[in-house]
């Protein structure tokens, strides 16, 4: 199982940038595809963006498409999200999740949140 540690959260002002981070614990991570989620208050947890297990390939929500960009370091065993041009709507909790496919079911794993809030 893997365990899962983001950082790099903070208060910004409308317009800034932020790096998040997510540690894996997991010697695998290579074998792992990754995600980002977010949650705002009051709301449900929501996609943001996913990598492949290899870093080529990327998904991205429209809301984020365009200002933000997942990558990974596997040598590293690290998980990235660069956010640019962020909006106060953008403010939330942001979660990396783990996936891997045994063969007979996904294996899940998600880290503890690090909060985001972007000023006006």
């Amino acid at each position: 199982q893997v365990q899962l540690a983001e950082s790099g959260g903070g208060l910004v002002q409308t317009g800034d940038s932020l790096r998040l981070s997510c540690a894996a614990s997991a010697r695998s991570f290579s074998s792992y595809a990754m995600s980002w989620f977010r949650q705002a208050p009051g709301k449900e947890r929501d996609f943001v963006a996913a990598i492949s297990v290899s870093g080529s390939n990327t998904h991205y929500a429209d809301s984020v498409k365009g200002r933000f960009t997942i990558s990974r370091d596997n040598a590293k065993n690290t998980l990235y999200l660069q956010m640019n041009s962020l909006k106060p709507e953008d403010t939330a909790v942001y979660y990396c999740k783990s996936s891997r496919w045994t063969g007979t079911r996904t294996l899940e794993n998600w880290g503890q949140g690090t909060q985001v809030t972007v000023s006006s």
